[in-house]
């Protein structure tokens, strides 16, 4: 797997470890840092899209690629769709704004 992108997918594993463990008076914050860390690790995984040669001509294309089946078996089950659809987006070159990612 490519360094930088398994670097941010650890990341943002971490902070999904510590959002579901965390109690009532921390959940707000270690919620936003996983927000934030999940689009840091979109944000760097579309660097990689985009760098591929020959880039995926669609998204099963890129779903189909060895590196996105291991991110997709390291990351819950729960993230599946987030990741999908943010790699639908990326595949359609369309970059979200902040106030447009998930709240």
């Amino acid at each position: 797997m490519n360094p930088t992108v398994k670097q941010a997918l650890q990341t943002t594993i971490d902070n999904w470890n510590a959002m579901s463990a965390s109690r009532n008076d921390e959940q707000e914050a270690v919620a936003d840092q996983f927000q934030s860390s999940f689009y840091l690790f979109i944000d760097v995984f579309r660097e990689w899209v985009q760098a591929l040669e020959p880039r995926p001509h669609s998204i099963d294309d890129l779903m189909n690629l060895e590196m996105v089946q291991d991110i997709l078996d390291i990351l819950p089950a729960p993230l599946h769709l987030n990741f999908e659809t943010e790699a639908e987006l990326i595949m359609d070159n369309v970059l979200r704004v902040d106030e447009d990612k998930y709240d």
